[in-house]
């Protein structure tokens, strides 16, 4: 019996290799020494292959002996990347890759290019702080909702009080982008490791006030990720943001003062910095504006957008020590923040301004974290 049952076990196995199942995995991507990154797939019977990143680059792969599809790129930055191929011109992720990322509703395979080992988004041999996932309460809301908390290295073994940075997403994230495709944790802890950058607390919201959490993460569990918010950028998260301040310097040992203070955002939640900044010129000793939605809002939803010129005014006569922009030459944003930026220089209002490559995309944002954040709290 018991050599029937081995008999009977071993013709399973070999008939799920011969089907593929033990098959030796499709290396990708494979990663070299130079920097240089290969991607490899399966697909005998396709016609056409392309390899997507990001907005970046769509490339046609080459088909090799066996049904492979297969190309190399060596000219990529070291950074974070988010890809995934269209085979006869449909999507396909990397099933060779499980690493994954969800940008909204779509979701795509990542690679992280560190050939130096210096890439401030890589995780790397130094002290690493705590992330921590927190429900506040919202009385100008009334609901309870969810931000994540980015402690420094050492945050619980001391007494120390710390500077608090507010960093806010754009319209298609929530609470957990900031972490997941900004690889905040992971800038701050490389900085701070350097001395680059003062130990201080990162809290990131959610900055759509129709969900209290990010998909799957609130009591609503079917709800989807999308752009099409129904409250986004009229004024309710910008009214209701004192309640996140009260609850952080309430719950963790904050500097609660204005010079221990940044907020800084990407997209809308640059838009959102800067209106909220306007309205609270007391609260926000550093400002950051990472490619600002600057003229999306709402028209006359609320008065929070009213009357910005004279706010922007009062607000730097408050002298904040930073006030910083960063937007990319190809970003369609570029004329509305030029207007802005007028506007600041009419007015004899000093801010720093920083103009880089590329559009409206992370490969930018994440450097702004890591410019902005070596600049505040010295």
């Amino acid at each position: 019996m018991k050599r029937y049952f081995l008999f009977i076990l071993a013709l399973v196995a070999l008939t799920m290799s011969a089907q593929g199942y033990f098959a030796p995995p499709v290396q990708s991507p494979e990663i070299s020494r130079d920097g240089s990154v290969t991607f490899k797939v399966k697909a005998p019977d396709a016609d056409t292959v392309k390899l997507i990143i990001d907005s970046r680059l769509d490339t046609l792969m080459r088909r090799q002996a066996g049904g492979t599809w297969s190309i190399t790129l060596r000219d990529l930055e070291p950074d974070l990347y988010m890809y995934f191929y269209t085979i006869d011109g449909v999507k396909v992720l990397d099933n060779d890759n499980a690493q994954v990322l969800r940008d909204v509703k779509s979701v795509m395979n990542t690679f992280l290019l560190d050939p130096k080992g210096d890439c401030p988004m890589a995780v790397h041999d130094v002290p690493h702080g705590e992330v921590r996932a927190v429900w506040y309460d919202s009385p100008t809301l009334g609901e309870k909702r969810r931000m994540m908390i980015y402690l420094p290295p050492g945050y619980e073994l001391s007494r120390q009080k710390y500077p608090v940075l507010y960093l806010l997403h754009g319209t298609g994230g929530d609470e957990t982008v900031w972490l997941e495709q900004g690889r905040a944790a992971q800038i701050l802890d490389n900085l701070i490791a350097k001395g680059k950058a003062e130990p201080m607390i990162v809290v990131m919201p959610n900055g759509h006030t129709d969900t209290p959490a990010a998909a799957g993460m609130g009591a609503d569990n079917n709800y989807q990720p999308t752009f099409a918010h129904k409250q986004w950028m009229e004024g309710t998260f910008e009214s209701s943001f004192n309640d996140i301040m009260k609850w952080v310097d309430a719950n963790y040992r904050t500097r609660a003062a204005k010079r221990y203070r940044a907020i800084a955002g990407l997209s809308m939640g640059g838009y959102h910095s800067l209106y909220i900044s306007a309205n609270q010129p007391d609260d926000f000793n550093y400002v950051g504006l990472f490619s600002p939605a600057i003229g999306r809002m709402d028209q006359g939803k609320s008065k929070i957008y009213d009357n910005l010129e004279e706010k922007l005014i009062n607000q730097f006569k408050q002298r904040p020590r930073l006030y910083w922009m960063g937007i990319g030459k190809k970003d369609f944003l570029y004329k509305d923040n030029e207007e802005f930026r007028q506007l600041l220089d009419k007015n004899h209002l000093r801010y720093t301004y920083h103009e880089s490559g590329a559009g409206h995309e992370w490969a930018n944002w994440r450097d702004y974290l890591v410019i902005f954040a070596q600049q505040i709290f010295k």
